[in-house]
């Protein structure tokens, strides 16, 4: 348990001087951080910059090597989560910890039965979290499993497992990475009406709007270190990406534009494809993509997007029309495959990193390989040797850190894994690429990276295809946008004509 010493004033949470290494790494280097009861405090730093450690530490997944923790004023050892809940500290994970064939009610009850009457204490805790639900806006169907839940809903849910907790303190990681911006705006409601009831909040976030827009004060970590601290009154955009990075960052509009576009490379018409339900996913779909250009595709999640981008590369068959690429037709039921895609030079990142774009467990230079291990055979056996010297010198070209092929996939930041990813789908030189929501879960020295490489294909004659639920990076990125909602492309406009309100109205349903 939880042990308490000294006392002190005026603060929800305080860490002094915390260090912690892993091996050679030093993750946290001397770091101070202290939280005023009742607030928001916003947590950012690039990918390896030390603050989901620190939080780590506070949660009582790392024990410190040096350094204090004190909560509610008192100095405090926190050597597992359960001493971190019992201290009234919860911690909503970026990647849900659910399960998903359980009913929500019962993912908040596991690991909290307090006997083996389930049945009065799954009735007990409908109680609570009913009323909780009345006082913090949360709605969950508590009898629904977690699989039919959308993400806004099961993150709700994780919000709750801690509220219903004690928890005093939360602890955000990522909050908003997979959200759509309306789950995105009822989140920040829902915070507001948190720290309105005295929940202390910390939230880590790549996305520095979100601290402007939410945040009492913030923290910019760097390289293990605290670098800028202080109340979010007079802090701007450019000058915490700055703290961030160590320079100057270029986002957005006012990056050089494309030339003028080339010859078509892909195109599709009338793709229509309805689910295992019969409901239509894709509801004629027809676009074009030329050499020279970036076209993005903006849309609330679950409009078609991701089915369109697993159409185009092949992962999956429409009922119905036509794909033209690299000079050959393709139609239902003879659809392209993705090993025929690579053939006609068509390259694939998909927007799931996870589940589709690496194997968690192997080390990154298997990883490296993935869906071209054909091009590393050498009479039925694969050159090992070869696969470990590309993974290097993607990882050195990429800025993939820490450059190490042998350590796994999942020891790597998202943005890391992310640069792997592009840098294994760019390496052959595509003329097509698809890339799914490619800076999600990023940082910002991480994004500026990736749109630099997409602008780097496209200035060499590449046509460019990009899925995001970013409206910012849409208009970042595309010279030419098209939306989706309800299975179809509603509106296309040059990005010259594109803004957030009007991106928002054709994503809304309004036919351009």
């Amino acid at each position: 348990m939880p042990t308490t010493g000294t006392e002190t004033r005026g603060a929800a949470v305080r860490l002094r001087g915390i260090r912690k290494r892993f091996g050679a790494v030093q993750a946290n280097d001397g770091v101070d951080l202290t939280v005023a009861p009742g607030s928001v405090h916003g947590i950012v730093g690039e990918n390896g910059a030390g603050k989901s450690t620190l939080m780590a530490i506070l949660y009582g997944f790392h024990p410190a090597d040096e350094g204090t923790i004190e909560v509610d004023g008192r100095e405090v050892t926190i050597t597992s989560a359960r001493d971190a809940i019992a201290l009234g500290i919860g911690m909503v994970h970026q990647h849900f910890m659910l399960v998903d064939s359980l009913s929500a009610l019962d993912n908040v009850l596991l690991g909290a039965e307090d006997g083996w009457q389930l049945g009065r204490a799954r009735a007990a805790l409908r109680t609570r979290l009913d009323a909780l639900m009345a006082e913090t806006g949360l709605q969950v169907r508590l009898d629904a499993t977690v699989a039919e839940l959308p993400v806004g809903e099961r993150q709700r849910l994780e919000i709750l497992k801690a509220l219903v907790r004690g928890a005093r303190l939360l602890i955000l990681d990522e909050p908003t990475a997979v959200l759509t911006p309306q789950e995105t705006e009822q989140l920040f409601v829902t915070l507001r009406r948190l720290r309105e009831r005295g929940t202390t909040i910390l939230l880590i976030t790549h996305k520095l709007k979100e601290i402007l827009a939410l945040c009492d004060a913030v923290t910019v970590m760097r390289a293990g270190r605290v670098v800028l601290d202080g109340p979010i009154a007079g802090m701007t955009l450019d000058g915490l990406a700055e703290a961030m990075v160590g320079r100057r960052v270029q986002l957005g509009r006012g990056v050089d534009a494309g030339a003028a576009p080339g010859e078509e490379l892909l195109a599709a018409h009338g793709l229509r494809w309805r689910d295992a339900l019969g409901v239509p996913r894709l509801d004629g779909v027809s676009l074009s993509l030329r050499a020279g250009e970036i076209v993005g595709v903006a849309g609330v999640t679950g409009n078609g997007q991701g089915e369109l981008l697993d159409a185009l590369a092949g992962l999956l068959a429409p009922q119905e029309g036509e794909l033209a690429l690299g000079g050959r037709r393709f139609t239902p039921p003879h659809w392209l495959d993705p090993a025929t895609a690579r053939t006609l030079k068509l390259a694939h990142v998909p927007e799931d990193r996870h589940a589709r774009g690496l194997v968690m467990p192997f080390p990154m230079w298997e990883s490296a390989a993935l869906g071209h291990e054909a091009g590393y055979a050498r009479a039925g056996w694969l050159d090992g040797g070869r696969m470990r010297a590309d993974c290097a010198a993607m990882m050195e070209r990429y800025d993939v850190r820490p450059r190490d092929p042998a350590l796994r996939s999942s020891s790597f930041s998202g943005g890391n894994q992310q640069k792997l990813i592009l840098a294994r789908e760019t390496w052959g030189g595509p003329k097509v690429l698809l890339v799914g929501q490619p800076t999600r879960g990023v940082d910002i020295g991480a994004i500026e990276f990736i749109h630099g490489r997409l602008r780097a294909l496209r200035d060499g004659g590449a046509a460019v295809l990009v899925v995001s639920s970013e409206l910012d990076e849409i208009l970042a990125l595309a010279d030419r946008v098209l939306v989706m909602a309800g299975g179809r492309v509603v509106g296309e406009l040059p990005v010259s004509e594109c803004s957030e309100a009007v991106l928002g109205r054709l994503m809304g349903g309004a036919v351009s």
